[in-house]
């Protein structure tokens, strides 16, 4: 690494009681991530307090000549722990974001940009990563069935285990303010994105629905629209629920981008079926090609490997100059 960077902010709480009060001081703590990139640094937070959701470690990419006498657009991922390092993540694998983001920041094809990194928890993921409010789309009878299979599975579910909405607030309220805060980026609306895959595509879909007034454009790779995958379950109806709320909570075409794509084969087989409902689904709400994808990869399976080989897809659909 070229320099290691360390910045304290300090987050006060304030409690009142019979003339008393209380300060509690939460010190977020970034420090420089030494691992070899291919451009940019990385200035990491490893645990990002928060009331919302667990405290997670958040990963900030800082593009080669980073400068705080300019300003940068924000891209927000989720399962951050999967973006620069693959000898610590679980495959061995990783989206290689500094390369792909680096190269196309040189050759003057993307506008400046950093990447926050929301590390995913594997025990929560699932469940901070559903969107929400869609299950309010699944018929009672048919969500009471999908939760007693997923107890067959040894998967404690019912309506209070999801987070989908804390995970968000923790973004939009906590996670976003420090960004911006922090760093030489523009808070606004154009220049702030989202980009996930499988649950963190879902996630991504969900955030720009939810808050249009925050995010511009999305990025949704190998989107999980079956929403879980166990015998018995009827995944049609899981993705019929996201379509319908998608019906209900679309962004305005005119102001906003979205990006959706998939492989074919592994866990991405699965989605191959909804190809065309998703064209249908947005087209018929006034996106065009222009503003609107959703691309299909032969021969590509549900891995970062793939998601790497096609990541400068998605970032000159989001950010091109």
């Amino acid at each position: 690494m070229k320099y290691i960077a360390i910045s304290l902010v300090f987050i006060l709480t304030f409690s009142c009681k019979q003339k008393q009060t209380k300060v509690e001081e939460k010190a977020i703590v970034s420090v420089a991530y030494k691992t070899e990139l291919s451009a940019g640094n990385i200035e990491r937070i490893e645990v990002f307090p928060s009331k919302y959701i667990a405290s997670r470690t958040v990963d900030i990419w800082l593009p080669e000549n980073y400068s705080a006498t300019k300003k940068y657009a924000v891209l927000y991922m989720h399962d951050g722990q999967m973006l620069f390092d693959a000898e610590t993540t679980w495959n061995k694998q990783e989206w290689n974001i500094d390369k792909t983001g680096g190269d196309l920041l040189a050759k003057g094809l993307l506008k400046p940009f950093i990447v926050v990194g929301i590390h995913s928890i594997a025990s929560s993921r699932f469940f901070d990563l559903y969107p929400q409010k869609a299950l309010n789309y699944i018929p009672k009878n048919t969500l009471e069935g999908i939760f007693s299979i997923a107890k067959e599975n040894n998967v404690d579910m019912d309506l209070s285990k999801f987070n989908g909405d804390a995970y968000l607030k923790f973004l939009i309220q906590e996670l976003k303010p420090y960004i911006d805060r922090t760093y030489a980026v523009q808070p606004d609306k154009e220049n702030t994105f989202v980009m996930g895959s499988s649950m963190g595509g879902l996630m991504s879909m969900y955030a720009i629905c939810e808050y249009p007034e925050v995010f511009s454009g999305a990025a949704c790779l190998s989107t999980h629209w079956i929403g879980m995958k166990y015998d018995k379950v009827d995944t049609g109806s899981i993705a019929t629920s996201f379509f319908d709320y998608i019906k209900d909570h679309m962004p305005d075409p005119n102001t906003h981008r979205i990006y959706f794509d998939f492989g074919t084969e592994t866990l991405d087989q699965y989605y191959v079926e909804f190809e065309q409902e998703v064209n249908v689904l947005f087209k018929s709400k006034g996106y065009t090609n222009k503003n609107f994808e959703n691309l299909k990869f032969e021969g590509a399976d549900h891995t970062e490997r793939s998601w790497q080989k096609r990541l400068d897809i998605p970032l000159t659909f989001l950010l091109k100059k």
